[in-house]
């Protein structure tokens, strides 16, 4: 995939909107990792060095529902982008401005306080393209969504890819296309609906194909075996079983796993077979030997994509198994990609962030990427793009 990056756009004396992902998760009204506003940084830097005369940054930060929601604004963003960036970055009033004058940089309101913002409605994007003269794309947590200020917004104003977008599409691509070899793909999370799709693309390009957290009992289920009162999605059985028998001995599921009545700390807990799982307690683990086996693959490993942790992480007791992963992956001699959400959280909780080749910032877009997906932001940043398509 080529996109139009910054290299293709001329910035020199022009406001530039600046889509950012700016969607931090807050305590209270602190930020409680600003990640994701110390990532946009150097986009943001560069389009000042090259001359723009004001960043006009937009972003949205939760769920508002199309109105505006005084928890869900924007302001603790403008005030750490201002402490990042060593002057004051005013907020705008509303998702459309106006813009304040006399800051390089600014920020809008919550694009999503407008209903027209998930809407993909043409009216606001036109509101967002007059408060400047071009636009810049780099929020790619949000390019796998049909919103106005990723996709409306194309062919409004000459458009690029920011530092951020663009570094994500190069890693992800390389996923897809060139991995070194042995690949090996960890996926755990809670919910295999959610990720059946990416793990169907994934097994015919990777070596192996670990799973974890709550949906390895629905794999579990379909190899027959009492997963007792573990997450288990009974309507997913058949398709999972259907996946097995494609998987041509890639797929590695636990042969043990932690089991205890509750995800509670101090609780009663003990290590027991997969398909030993008493039916009156649950899994939320995965368990020793289990642990060993799924290291030593990533440490044979030249690629290792990483994305869902392998059990409760947050409660120590049923940590063990996602620290052991997010161990082996850091320590690894393997060019590491990290899917963001809960596995980036679990590698700052352990200490191993800085040892990740790449952690994404889109967990949900690198995933439908992986996919192999259209995503709807890409699209209008591609060479060739014609903007009358978009109209």
């Amino acid at each position: 995939m080529k996109l139009r990056t910054l290299d293709d756009l001329d910035v020199s004396g022009r406001r530039v909107l600046l889509r950012a992902d700016l969607n931090v998760p807050l305590s209270g009204r602190a930020i409680a990792d600003d990640l994701r506003i110390r990532a946009t940084l150097p986009t943001l830097n560069e389009l000042l060095e090259r001359g723009a005369t004001q960043v006009i940054a937009c972003s949205h930060l939760g769920r508002p529902k199309g109105a505006p929601n005084a928890e869900l604004s924007l302001a603790p963003v403008a005030g750490r982008l201002s402490e990042l960036l060593g002057h004051d970055v005013p907020l705008a009033p509303t998702p459309t401005g106006p813009a304040p004058e006399g800051s390089r940089v600014v920020l809008l309101e919550n694009l999503r306080f407008d209903p027209g913002e998930e809407g993909n409605d043409p009216a606001f994007a036109r509101k967002l393209a007059a408060l400047a003269d071009s636009y810049v794309d780099d929020a790619f947590g949000a390019v796998h969504r049909t919103h106005a200020s990723v996709v409306a917004i194309a062919g409004m104003l000459p458009c690029a890819a920011g530092r951020l977008l663009e570094r994500e599409v190069v890693v992800l691509s390389r996923l897809l296309e060139s991995p070194d070899r042995p690949y090996v793909a960890v996926v755990g999370g809670a919910k295999v609906a959610d990720k059946l799709s990416v793990l169907a693309n994934l097994l015919p390009r990777v070596d192996r194909l670990l799973i974890g957290g709550g949906m390895c009992f629905t794999f579990l289920a379909a190899k027959g075996y009492g997963v007792g009162r573990s997450l288990l999605e009974k309507d997913q059985i058949d398709d999972v079983a259907s996946l097995m028998g494609t998987a041509g001995g890639k797929l590695m599921i636990p042969t043990d796993v932690v089991v205890a009545p509750e995800p509670k700390p101090g609780v009663q807990k003990r290590i027991v077979p997969a398909d030993e799982i008493p039916s009156d307690l649950a899994g939320y683990d995965i368990g020793k030997e289990t642990s060993r086996a799924y290291v030593d693959a990533i440490r044979a490993a030249k690629t290792v994509f990483w994305n869902g942790p392998m059990g409760v992480f947050e409660v120590d007791d049923f940590a063990s198994g996602t620290r052991a992963v997010a161990a082996a992956i850091a320590r690894g001699n393997c060019y590491s990609v990290v899917g963001g959400g809960d596995s980036a959280a679990a590698l700052q909780r352990f200490g191993y962030a800085q040892e990740i080749d790449h952690i994404s910032t889109g967990g949900g877009a690198s995933l439908e990427f992986l996919e192999g997906k259209t995503l709807p932001g890409l699209v209008p940043l591609q060479e060739g793009f014609d903007p009358a398509s978009s109209r």
